[in-house]
């Protein structure tokens, strides 16, 4: 994997606070460049674009009503000024396939004293915050929120192992499946949240 700068540790939301007791939740998501994002919906790019946007403020906007819970970090793809309406620390995702970057995330972050660390995905706009809490709440190493498409939307994570992620087809119906099988070559312990839909598709 490219070396890249490690992730910072989160400033808290609102009050600039530093911390390392709360959960951190990471919300990745991509620039929104049209042409990039939301390809496979089938519209115009740039409004497949600004759907992307407007799906990330969303996101961004319920993860406030979490303040004082948790963390939060936006973390892209690459750097923009899109959402800079949102005071809210960001970073800028390491090189690699998808379970590269998102097992940089979350082990940087289990190393810097944050003792859970989740992942969110940007696609599931009207999330409910509670689902957010209730992944925090398990008590297994890791917690995963399925999408009836057959991936998920958060994986949280107080345990990580270095191939946790080996072997996963991403972006396929059997990326839920391929990840529990390989938490479960890990030796991690699991567990389901409850379920959303996410919108990559018509």
């Amino acid at each position: 994997m490219s070396s890249v700068p490690t992730i910072p540790v989160a400033i808290s939301f609102y009050n600039g606070v530093k911390s390392s007791v709360l959960a951190l939740v990471v919300l990745f998501a991509k620039a929104p460049v049209p042409g990039r994002v939301k390809t496979r919906l089938g519209v115009d790019p740039r409004r497949a674009a600004d759907l992307h946007s407007s799906f990330v403020s969303r996101m961004l906007l319920m993860l406030q009503s979490l303040r004082g819970e948790v963390d939060v970090e936006l973390s892209t793809d690459e750097p923009t000024h899109a959402w800079d309406e949102f005071a809210v620390e960001r970073s800028i995702q390491s090189a690699g396939s998808l379970g590269e970057r998102i097992y940089f995330a979350l082990e940087c972050a289990l190393a810097a004293g944050r003792p859970q660390v989740m992942i969110l995905g940007s696609d599931s706009p009207g999330l409910p915050a509670n689902h957010i809490r209730e992944l925090l709440k398990s008590s297994a190493e890791v917690s995963i929120g399925p999408v009836d498409d057959g991936g998920f939307y958060a994986i949280a994570c107080r345990r990580v192992a270095p191939a946790m992620f080996d072997s996963v087809r991403w972006s396929t119906e059997t990326t839920l499946a391929d990840t529990l099988g390989a938490l479960t070559r890990c030796g991690l312990t699991f567990e389901l949240g409850p379920p959303w839909f996410d919108i990559d598709r018509p």
